[in-house]
């Protein structure tokens, strides 16, 4: 971040100084292998949802708006950055860099968050869910990209700024300024746009890890095999949120409020790129371990042109005992028929079929 960039001077002669050529190299194809990796992944969601109609559920727009803002972020940010490294100064390339890759991050930290609140209420929840009903769905993704433009476009208008972090590679958020305008605004952000979704998430999946708890002393067997997915899932999630975000965030924090040359140049890019690196991971935890998703994978490689077809989860229940992921509110006798905790989906069980 450039707090710790601050000991390299500003300039391109001061990046280089702290970061040798070969340094700035293998940090620009980290980051490209990032972005391209990122950009194709998140674009094979953007064909599924495409090429699939069955897909279009109201909890898997949730997952559409995710895989949107880390395309963006790819997409935008990938070029901008690479432009802004090789100009190693502040300007206009590095300030839309860090507005771009700013707006889209806080915009899929967002997106998580209300995505693990809306799963835990639908597998709580007594009433059928209307799967027809998308205010809810697109309420919040408004309220994501409202958010996170209230958080990102201030530096553009004085409060704080964007320009180079760490060795000049990236751009961000100004976190080495110390004056007053600048503290405020990383403060902020770090409680609303971090700590905030965060507590979101964990209250949420914690919650949702309680009830299946609840139902598996009711049910064994297959209920405890639930109980062991859910708790991978949820563990899973958390721990590459805070692989990807917590490094950021504290390297970010310690460059406005510790001491001045701290944490190097050439670590400070490490952070970065682990926080990026989340427009990989997000794919393939929310989407393509996701059985519906990956069903409409298969049939997408091996290019099926046929629909995709729906049959009652209580009827594929029928022909394969035991295989229900339904989790029941703890005091219910009986589980409703259309909620998966694993993955959040409802309605019917959705089923591939490849001609």
């Amino acid at each position: 971040m450039p707090g710790p960039g601050a000991a390299c001077g500003d300039g391109r002669d001061g990046a280089e100084r702290c970061l040798s050529p070969a340094g700035r190299l293998a940090a620009a194809v980290c980051l490209g292998a990032v972005g391209s990796l990122g950009f194709c992944s998140n674009l094979l969601v953007l064909l599924l949802f495409l090429r699939f109609r069955a897909l279009r559920s109201p909890i898997n727009l949730l997952l559409l708006n995710i895989a949107l803002s880390d395309l963006l972020g790819c997409a935008l940010g990938t070029p901008l950055g690479l432009a802004a490294g090789a100009a190693a100064a502040p300007g206009a390339a590095c300030a839309w860099h860090g507005f771009a890759t700013a707006l889209c991050g806080i915009i899929s930290l967002i997106s998580l968050a209300v995505l693990s609140y809306e799963r835990y209420c639908t597998m709580t929840r007594t009433a059928e869910p209307d799967t027809t009903n998308y205010r809810k769905t697109w309420t919040g993704i408004i309220l994501s990209w409202t958010y996170s433009l209230f958080w990102t476009v201030p530096p553009l208008l004085g409060w704080s700024s964007y320009g180079p972090e760490g060795p000049g590679i990236t751009c961000s958020v100004n976190w080495h300024s110390k004056d007053a305008n600048n503290a405020s605004y990383i403060i902020c952000l770090f409680v609303f746009c971090l700590v905030i979704p965060f507590a979101i998430i964990v209250y949420s999946y914690g919650k949702l890890l309680c009830a299946v708890r609840q139902v598996s002393r009711i049910h064994t067997g297959p209920a405890r095999r639930r109980e062991q997915r859910v708790l991978v899932m949820v563990v899973v999630m958390v721990v590459c949120f805070l692989l990807c975000w917590l490094p950021y965030a504290a390297v970010a924090l310690t460059a406005t409020f510790g001491q001045p040359g701290l944490i190097s140049p050439a670590a400070s890019i490490i952070p970065a790129i682990l926080a990026k690196s989340s427009t990989v991971y997000n794919p393939i935890i929310y989407v393509f371990l996701n059985k519906q998703f990956y069903r409409c994978f298969v049939a997408l490689l091996r290019c099926n042109k046929s629909t995709v077809s729906s049959l009652p989860r209580l009827e594929k229940q029928q022909q394969n005992p035991g295989s229900k992921e339904l989790l029941p509110k703890p005091s219910q006798a009986h589980p409703p028929q259309n909620r998966d905790p694993e993955h959040g989906a409802v309605g019917q069980l959705q089923e591939t079929t490849c001609t």
